[in-house]
């Protein structure tokens, strides 16, 4: 879609941490993280609300792939998710630790995206 800011990140005209990556789906980092190593997983295809996507349940793997990483990256057993879709009109998913269980600075996206590619590898 022409406006839409998640589609610009997957263009690549808009800069974003990059955590994982399919022919489907990505994974960012959020710009305005709950807790270190905010995630946002969006489908590449632009669909308004998550219950658009179609096989939603290998859209939901990817953000259980995403909440295994997150735990062991950052030593929590507690991962949130919340399904979103009010701020961006393009369907996402929030995956993040803990905000009170969570070691670290939220805005070291560098070193926050760092950690959580290396729980995928």
């Amino acid at each position: 879609m022409e406006g839409c800011i998640f589609c610009k990140i997957i263009r690549g005209e808009f800069p974003s941490h990059r955590i994982y990556e399919d022919k489907d789906y990505i994974a960012f980092l959020d710009i305005r993280p709950l807790a270190p190593g905010h995630i946002l997983v969006i489908p590449k295809q632009h669909y308004r609300w998550v219950w658009d996507v179609p096989n939603i349940g290998v859209y939901f793997a990817v953000v259980q792939k995403m909440a295994h990483a997150l735990q062991k990256a950052f030593s929590v057993d507690e991962v949130h998710a919340r399904v979103i879709g009010e701020e961006v009109a393009h369907a996402h998913v929030w995956v993040y630790p803990a905000p009170d269980k969570t070691e670290g600075d939220k805005n070291d996206f560098v070193g926050n995206a760092e950690k959580i590619r290396q729980a995928l590898a």
